[in-house]
């Protein structure tokens, strides 16, 4: 009796079990298009390749016990037939080579066995089937399980609950074992392969998604993990938008007119959730939906089309979606920079998008779009931001552009572009995105000036002392006096450095800046400052400074009667030392050798 088995029924593992449990003298036949097909799967690191590979070792065994014969035939299969493999060139060669040796095909693909009866080939055909007391995944998931998480050596666990309330709990008190969690990744993959409502997403080095009616499960495998794992994960709730908070001012927002809406929130929180909730109201308020996933795993009604990347890249797939014309493209999700731009091209173009990222706060969102896209474009772009907590939409933000001076600042002269970030509620402004110099400043907006003139004032003041730093050398120390005005102090020698002929280099930098700087002297600093006398003397190749407990762990300036010297840190037991062999150990050992005042400020 001759059997060829094409590259399905070798990958399953039962061609030695069928074979060795016939009472005919058996021939295997493998077509040499089958074993290129499984070098190439393994050395793209499928688990598909390396299963069928073992399956030719074990019978090369049976081979040489004379339990049964196996022979290599056909010609190897060339690149491009290597690569078409997957629209059936090697199937076909396998088909043809079982014809002309009148043998029995040996098939796990309901495909390739529907096409081989249709030309008269003798077929028989391997049903999925369960391996011994190995649970198929789907047998875990109860009504309250979110996930499943089976690894080789530990016992299965699943997490329960809802988004906000969740637990991780054993489910199984048996160790899995790699062999039965290869069986189980098997037949995820046959599963999927035979389902109408399944497909592989990714199938790469180590690593494969499929998605299988509601499950999205991960097979990951060394050397992409350190272990065997299978992760599968399910939605546990289907919630109409009607009962969410806020329900009502989302679908204000994205009926009033096409917008750009993120919603945001942790891992868990339930984004994905809403976005379902969405994608349905836009349904039933008669837009046209069209999605775009990798993986796809939104739960969605059949009216609206689930898209992936094209060609691997979802730039592709805006422009497919660009001639499709939806009204709205939910995108799920949105996390490295060329999925913002996407986004961004997409809305641009006049489509109404809602976005799918992870942010711990509302605001967060608004900031991974921040250097992607330009600024004064973000509000184009992403007009609107839902922030989901725990399956709850917690805050709503209205993202509008406006020219004005920023929170904290007075002067007229000083306003620029802002976006503003309000509370969709209430209209109160709580956070303001403008230019400072180089600088993208993402500030929160306080109820009174005093809190929001602080953390500003300290900012600025580091900016100018940075900005300052580039024209002189030596200490810079700057103090804001107002939101237009900053005192610059600089050491002696520097001032006319910095301010440059007939005053020309200062009155750039205050252009630059669009601040008024008034240069003064680092010594009038220390005349109007109060300067503490401490005691120093010399200990082997340092000196010491008693600077006091107090000022533990404190950055001090260190002057000789109030000319700076250095700056340094006060150690644990209230004490600065110095090696006498730097250029402010000399100095310090030349004022106690001169019994000149040592000060601190």
């Amino acid at each position: 009796m001759k059997v060829v088995p094409d590259t399905s029924a070798i990958i399953d593992g039962r061609v030695t079990t069928t074979v060795k449990d016939s009472s005919d003298k058996i021939e295997i036949i493998v077509h040499e298009a089958v074993i290129s097909e499984l070098e190439a799967q393994a050395n793209m690191g499928k688990e598909t390749g390396m299963s069928g590979l073992e399956e030719i070792k074990n019978l090369g065994k049976l081979h040489e016990k004379k339990v049964l014969k196996v022979l290599f035939k056909g010609e190897r299969p060339s690149y491009d037939q290597v690569k078409l493999a997957g629209s059936g060139e090697i199937d076909a060669m396998v088909r043809e080579l079982a014809l002309q040796e009148e043998a029995v095909l040996l098939t796990s693909d309901i495909v390739q066995a529907e096409i081989a009866l249709a030309k008269g080939v003798e077929v028989e055909y391997l049903p999925p089937e369960a391996k011994g007391d190995v649970k198929w995944i789907s047998d875990y998931f109860e009504e309250d399980v979110m996930s499943v998480h089976l690894r080789v050596g530990t016992r299965p666990r699943a997490k329960r609950g809802t988004p906000g309330n969740l637990s991780i709990d054993v489910i199984d008190d048996r160790i899995s074992k790699e062999s039965e969690l290869r069986q189980v990744a098997h037949e995820i993959i046959e599963r999927t392969k035979r389902a109408s409502d399944g497909f592989i997403e990714l199938d790469s080095g180590g690593a494969t998604v499929v998605q299988l009616r509601d499950m999205r499960i991960v097979i990951a495998r060394p050397p992409f993990s350190d272990g065997f794992e299978i992760t599968a994960a399910r939605p546990v709730a289907r919630i109409p938008l009607e009962e969410y908070h806020l329900a009502d001012h989302i679908k204000e927002r994205i009926t009033e007119k096409k917008r750009g809406v993120m919603l945001a929130g942790a891992p868990g929180a339930g984004k994905s959730t809403l976005a379902q909730a969405v994608a349905e109201y836009l349904l039933k308020e008669n837009y046209v939906v069209k999605t775009m996933e990798k993986p796809r795993d939104l739960q969605v009604p059949e009216e609206i089309t689930q898209y992936t990347d094209l060609d691997g890249s979802l730039e592709n797939t805006a422009d497919v979606l660009l001639l499709v014309r939806p009204d709205y493209t939910v995108f799920d999700e949105v996390r490295k920079t060329p999925d913002f731009k996407v986004f961004a091209d997409m809305r641009l173009a006049g489509v109404g998008m809602v976005g799918v990222t992870h942010a711990n706060r509302g605001i967060d969102a608004l900031q991974r779009m921040i250097g992607r896209v330009e600024l004064g474009m973000v509000p184009q772009v992403m007009d609107t931001i839902v922030f989901v907590d725990a399956g709850e939409v917690a805050k709503v933000y209205d993202i509008t552009f406006t020219v004005k001076v920023p929170a904290g600042m007075q002067e007229q002269d000083l306003a620029r572009p802002v976006i503003e970030v309000k509370d969709f509620e209430s209209g109160v402004t709580e956070y303001e995105v403008y230019s400072y110099g180089e600088q993208v400043v993402v500030m929160p907006v306080k109820e009174t000036s005093d809190s929001v003139q602080e953390p500003l004032w300290e900012m600025a003041a580091r900016h100018v002392e940075d900005d300052i730093s580039r024209y002189v050398k030596g200490r810079v120390e700057c103090e804001v006096d107002s939101s237009d005005s900053i005192t610059v102090y600089v050491q002696d020698h520097q001032i006319p450095v910095l301010l440059g002929s007939g005053g020309k280099r200062i009155k750039e930098i205050e252009k630059d800046l669009g601040v008024h700087i008034d240069v003064r002297s680092l010594d009038e600093k220390r005349e109007a400052s109060s300067l503490r006398t401490i005691d120093a003397h010399l200990e082997n190749d340092k000196i010491v400074l008693f600077i006091g407990p107090w000022d533990s762990k404190e950055s001090v300036d260190i002057y000789v009667e109030k000319e700076y010297v250095t700056t340094a840190t006060v150690g644990s037991d209230g004490t600065i030392k110095m090696r006498k062999n730097t250029q402010a150990g000399r100095d310090l050992i030349d004022a106690v050798r001169k019994n000149r005042k040592i000060q601190i400020d």
